[in-house]
């Protein structure tokens, strides 16, 4: 019996029949229609969950097959991920929680508290001598490490070995080579090519250790409230009322990241961040140098990036911070992390 019939059958039935028979003419058509609707879910179900993994093998043989051909290394792409203001204030609100429970290491008579960094910038040259013609930017990712020793007293001598910044990601061909002739013309340049510097009191370069614009480091660590809305709103008074939520977040991440602020600061400064419109969680799997922990992320539209810091849950500790490009530019694909900065902190007995 098929559809039509069983239709027929039931409409017959109408207005004559007994409950008994519309009953049995109901559990006819409704098995009928169950056994009739399963083959259809499968069909139409299957390419949904079939379409993203062949996608997917394309797509990631399309990138091997580019890195063989061209020899081109390529930066870390950031995958999006959707997340929610509210679950971003829980998180940083749990970091600062560890925060607080983590203790500050203890830095002894003769000891330095060593930190560090290893951070990718990006780097170009523009191309063309005639300002009248066309000329173009070629750009590529370097990438930088070094170590500051702090001593337990801090207004004593500081040691910072930076090493050279060497060019580690390109995008083309073109800007391998451009990256290379650069590199090369930079060969008498301490501040490119590494230097070993001494200073009391972390004054490199002659100039003053700040933590925020205008505020010493050692002034602010005493001074800053611990009072979130109070800190966000002085952070914000001394960068620039008129500058983006993501230079906020730009700014308390690298406040952070000195690694000398002290807890109870370390905690108001993530809460601070909660506080922030706009900040949302943008990976809960985010992999910095190598550092898995939770990326907290704010757009910056007139920029184009996405300031993101990254927490590790379990300690609240900062591993570091990243900027991201939104739309593609004519170097860099869009997702591109083309600035970020890792940041580790321990205590040694010594400093060269």
């Amino acid at each position: 019996m098929n559809d039509l019939q069983l239709l027929r059958e039931m409409r017959s039935d109408v207005g004559s029949a007994s409950p008994t028979t519309l009953a049995r003419g109901r559990n006819k058509l409704m098995s009928k229609i169950s056994s009739d609707s399963r083959p259809e879910a499968t069909t139409t179900h299957a390419p949904a969950t079939v379409l993203p993994i062949f996608r997917r093998r394309v797509l990631m043989a399309s990138a091997a097959a580019a890195l063989l051909v061209g020899g081109i290394v390529v930066a870390e792409v950031v995958r999006p991920s959707p997340g929610a203001i509210a679950e971003a204030a829980e998180v940083l609100n749990d970091a600062a929680a560890a925060t607080i429970q983590t203790s500050d290491p203890v830095v002894g008579p003769g000891q330095y508290l060593k930190i560090d960094t290893t951070s990718v910038y990006a780097a170009g040259v523009l191309l063309g001598d005639d300002p009248k013609a066309a000329r173009r930017t070629v750009e590529w990712l370097d990438k930088y490490s070094d170590h500051l020793y702090i001593p337990s007293d801090q207004t004593a001598e500081w040691i910072w070995n930076r090493e050279a910044r060497i060019p580690t990601t390109f995008f083309s061909e073109d800007a391998k080579a451009e990256a290379t002739k650069y590199q090369q013309s930079q060969a008498g340049d301490p501040t490119r090519m590494g230097e070993l510097l001494r200073a009391p009191g972390g004054n490199f370069y002659g100039e003053q250790r700040m933590l925020f614009a205008g505020l010493p480091l050692a002034e602010g660590v005493k001074t800053l409230p611990r009072d979130p809305q109070a800190l966000l709103d002085t952070i914000r008074q001394l960068d620039n009322p008129d500058r983006s939520e993501a230079e906020t977040l730009e700014s308390i991440a690298a406040a952070l990241q000195t690694g000398v602020v002290p807890a109870d600061l370390r905690a108001a400064l993530y809460k601070a961040a909660a506080l922030i419109p706009g900040v949302t969680v943008v990976d809960r799997e985010a992999n910095l140098d190598g550092k898995a922990g939770t990326a907290i992320g704010i757009e910056d539209p007139d920029r184009g990036t996405r300031m993101d810091i990254i927490i590790d849950p379990a300690t609240g500790l900062l591993i570091g911070q990243r900027k991201v490009t939104l739309t593609a530019g004519e170097t860099f694909p869009a997702g591109t992390a083309t600035g970020w900065t890792s940041v580790q902190t321990s205590v040694v007995n010594s400093a060269p």
